[in-house]
């Protein structure tokens, strides 16, 4: 689809359909700017009571005189109208255009816009919601394939606007690119998106948008040391891959931020072999990976004034007669020996050797993405991914960058008393701590490899892709840490 500003009245804007908003009193917000008998029509099909009261509802018109359908949409008190409301009824609107044919649609977005909603936030949840709705999964059917959506989107504002709808469009974009980006990886099969496909595609964006980038191979890997990550790669014919990107845009003198993410491009469990049911969706499990290349898109795209550094360890995580087994002992690239005492707990494993590799960086703060524990799933559910630290004033900026992306995180509690579960006979540290808190001590682990910087672990377990009918990745946390970094950049 095409997002085109307008600024022209309404009524002179060439579209064979117009979304428009109604308050809780069946009133017609943009009702000023459409012709009187449009808005008779409409309003005579409003005395019907067929548009239900819940905001978000629709009611598809048509025979209305200046366009073929209007798209009524409720959004009840306009002053009450929170981004999170808008954002679902963008999305129920979208629901309603998928059963449609029609090649240009207008949204007024001053009809949304209040003290909770900005023109700016207005225009970018309109373009992130259209988009999200209309990806399709690029899947490798041979028949019966679904067309992506093809139509123009006018984006209507009163001239005094332009400039903030203009960032809007620009910001939406971008999120939207980088989240499709991470879907596309996310939903690749395991027998295509391996460690060496990770590392092509890192290179592919970085070329793109002109960023540094390098890709260690084994022997590297094992010149640094990182027994750690290594002992997970051992079971699989896949080489792993070390990635770094680099965009240096800000200050030659601003120490920069670090974005690891966990590449697990498939997980069996390894000795500690999974169950067989849904062991599919381990291919998910590169999640944080896929999320941090993401990211990078949208910082390409935006071109931010940053300096911001990507860091996927990947590798496979399979069993075989050379695997990692329960009861060996490995050394990490900080020197700290690890009694593995269970080979499915293998993310925290390769994520331990990149929080050390990462020092070299002098990182103004450290964040990790992972679909890190099963417990993380039990503790939030799928609506909020969790977020650890060493360092509250992180976790409460990534909490308000949640807030305004509507990719929510939580703060988990990591305190000292949770280590001792992680204590070994045998070397420094177990990789598991046992069943209770497993979120939290699996942050704890982590947390012995980032005492140098300031460091948050978001664990993605339960919001980086749905299963069932809606079986695919949701592109999350893309959306959080694109406005953790776009707010860096509001002086």
């Amino acid at each position: 689809m095409k997002f085109t500003i307008k600024t022209d009245l309404i009524t002179k804007i060439p579209a064979d359909i117009i979304t428009l908003a109604v308050n809780d009193k069946d009133q017609i917000l943009c009702g000023k700017q459409i012709d009187a008998l449009t808005l008779k029509h409409l309003n005579n099909i409003l005395k019907l009571g067929d548009l239900h009261e819940s905001t978000g509802s629709t009611l598809l018109v048509h025979g209305a005189t200046k366009y073929s359908r209007v798209i009524l949409l409720r959004i009840g008190a306009p002053t009450d109208l929170t981004p999170k409301e808008f954002f679902k009824a963008i999305v129920s609107a979208s629901n309603e255009l998928s059963k449609i044919n029609f090649t240009k649609i207008i949204f007024p977005i001053n009809q949304f816009v209040n003290k909770l909603i900005t023109e700016q936030a207005a225009t970018s949840y309109l373009v992130r919601a259209l988009v999200d709705q209309g990806y399709i999964i690029n899947s490798l059917k041979t028949q019966n394939k679904s067309k992506p959506a093809n139509f123009q989107v006018y984006l209507h504002t009163n001239k005094p606007a332009t400039k903030e709808i203009k960032q809007g469009l620009k910001n939406g974009q971008a999120i939207s690119r980088g989240v499709s980006i991470t879907k596309d990886l996310g939903n690749l099969p395991p027998n295509i998106c391996t460690p060496t496909y990770l590392a092509n595609s890192a290179k592919k964006l970085a070329r793109e948008y002109k960023m540094k980038v390098t890709v260690l191979e084994q022997k590297q890997i094992e010149k640094l040391k990182m027994g750690s990550f290594l002992s997970v790669a051992k079971g699989s014919r896949e080489a792993p891959k070390f990635i770094i990107i680099e965009h240096n845009k800000g200050p030659k003198n601003k120490k920069p931020i670090v974005l690891i993410g966990k590449g697990i491009t498939f997980d069996a469990g390894g000795i500690s072999i999974k169950p067989s049911t849904d062991m599919d969706e381990m291919k998910y499990d590169m999640g944080g990976a896929a999320t941090v290349l993401g990211v990078m898109k949208t910082v390409g795209e935006l071109n931010l004034p940053l300096n911001i550094i990507m860091v996927v360890p990947t590798c496979e995580n399979l069993p075989d007669g050379n695997a990692v087994k329960p009861g060996d002992i490995v050394t990490s690239m900080s020197g700290q020996t690890i009694e593995v005492l269970n080979t499915d707990a293998e993310g925290r494993l390769i994520l331990c050797d990149a929080l050390t590799y990462s020092e070299r960086f002098k990182p103004e703060v450290v964040i990790d993405v992972a679909t890190l524990t099963g417990a993380c799933v039990i503790a939030l559910g799928h609506h909020v991914s969790a977020v650890f630290t060493n360092y509250d004033p992180l976790a409460d900026e990534l909490k308000i960058a949640g807030e305004k992306a509507l990719d929510q995180v939580w703060q988990m509690p990591m305190w000292d008393e949770y280590q001792p579960q992680l204590n070994s006979n045998f070397a420094d540290m177990a990789n598991i701590g046992g069943r209770a808190g497993g979120s939290i001590t699996a942050a704890c682990f982590l947390s012995r490899f980032a005492k140098k910087y300031n460091w948050a672990h978001i664990d993605i377990a339960g919001t980086a892709w749905k299963s069932g009918k809606e079986k695919g990745s949701t592109g999350r946390p893309v959306s959080l840490l694109s406005q953790f970094l776009i707010s860096r950049t509001v002086k």
